[in-house]
């Protein structure tokens, strides 16, 4: 493939990097005081409650609603796990899975908001190209220490 400036490969990494930059944003701008106290799980809720599909909503009521204090973690700590696993690239093609699923589920809950859903979609689209082709192979920990090979 030929590219101006970067090779192919390193332009798939910008790429990846760039979406690993887009979760560390994510991570960074919750208000984590009030995000931990359950603030973010109470938002959800709330989006849950009203969403117009009923398999969400018992979703929600079941996994999420019974622990909002650890599920309030595990979405912030997913994100900046996320980030820096992409900027970094150790363990990528994980990290990339898991954010193309972390999308899917912001994705189907935010059905009605047209801003979160292109955020979300352009984000799933992202991993899933990083993915397919092998974005790890440069500018990476993986690369450096020989996984996925």
């Amino acid at each position: 493939m030929q590219t101006i400036w970067l090779s192919g490969a390193e332009w798939l990494a910008v790429l990846r990097i760039g979406l690993g930059l887009w979760w560390l944003e994510s991570w960074r701008h919750k208000d984590k005081k009030e995000w931990f106290k359950g603030g973010g799980i109470k938002w959800a809720a709330g989006v849950a409650d009203k969403h117009r599909w009923p398999f969400v909503r018992r979703t929600f009521d079941g996994l999420v609603k019974p622990h909002p204090r650890l599920m309030a973690y595990v979405v912030a700590y997913a994100e900046l796990a996320l980030g820096l696993g992409l900027i970094v690239g150790f363990l990528t093609p994980v990290a990339l899975i898991a954010g193309f699923v972390l999308n899917l589920i912001y994705f189907v809950l935010m059905i009605h908001d047209w801003a979160e859903l292109g955020q979300n979609l352009m984000m799933a689209l992202i991993s899933a190209v990083a993915l397919f082709t092998v974005s790890w192979q440069s500018w990476s920990l993986d690369s450096v220490i020989g996984l996925f090979v």
